[in-house]
């Protein structure tokens, strides 16, 4: 079967079938897909891809918000059915490759009393969603730029961390979360996600990470994962 530019797929009999007109071009699937598979398998490959991401989103951030529906309902409804999994009360949070800040403020919303901080590695995308917080005297939504392979904050500093649509760095993940904090990724479209991380890669990075797997679910199209730090992990 064939993609075209259209919202119509060509089969190999060249008859038109109709697909999701909300999935991603197949060329940005497959590209995603082996970025998130090579970083789960070789983390030191992040270091060639990530000039190549961070062009990407770049480039993208114009017209995420309307390509993406990143502020929907069916796009942060698997987050919502995750955070209402977790067990911690957090303090202070941290979203993973926020892009435009529409996840990063629905956490805001979910969790009023703490800290919510985003990074992401595009500035143009943090430019944006720094404009989305408006008047917060308090700071207690910001945003900056940092690569989620080297975060830019210390060992224990969110009670959780959260990631959607992006590929995994639980070694960091670990480093940063407190004792008992929680770790929750997301893929709103599952496996057609690009930066999906197939379950078998995904257990393998959070046993080499010292996490636990917790939690998982489907809503909608979306996917939805929880982790804890294991007491191996937190106690070395």
């Amino acid at each position: 079967m064939e993609e075209t530019d259209s919202s119509r797929w060509i089969d190999c009999n060249d008859r038109p079938v109709d697909r999701d007109p909300n999935l991603p071009p197949l060329r940005i699937r497959l590209a995603g897909h082996a970025v998130t598979r090579l970083v789960a398998a070789f983390p030191w490959s992040w270091a060639l891809l990530r000039p190549g991401v961070e062009a990407f989103f770049d480039s993208a951030a114009t017209s995420w918000d309307s390509r993406t529906a990143a502020g929907s309902y069916e796009y942060l409804e698997p987050l919502a059915v995750a955070l209402g999994k977790v067990e911690v009360r957090p303090e202070r949070v941290l979203d993973i490759g926020c892009g435009t800040g529409e996840a990063t403020l629905f956490l805001a919303r979910e969790f009023p009393m703490a800290g919510i901080r985003g990074v992401d590695l595009s500035e143009e995308m943090v430019r944006r969603a720094t404009r989305k917080v408006g008047l917060d005297p308090s700071a207690r939504v910001s945003f900056r730029v940092g690569d989620g392979s080297d975060l830019p904050w210390p060992e224990n500093s969110f009670d959780l961390v959260v990631q959607v649509n992006v590929p995994l760095f639980l070694r960091e993940v670990a480093r940063v979360l407190r004792e008992g904090g929680e770790f929750v990724s997301v893929s709103t479209l599952g496996a057609d996600t690009p930066f999906d991380t197939p379950e078998r890669w995904y257990k393998r990075a959070l046993s080499r990470a010292g996490m636990l797997p917790a939690a998982s679910g489907r809503v909608g199209t979306g996917t939805w994962r929880i982790a804890r730090l294991s007491g191996d992990e937190r106690s070395s």
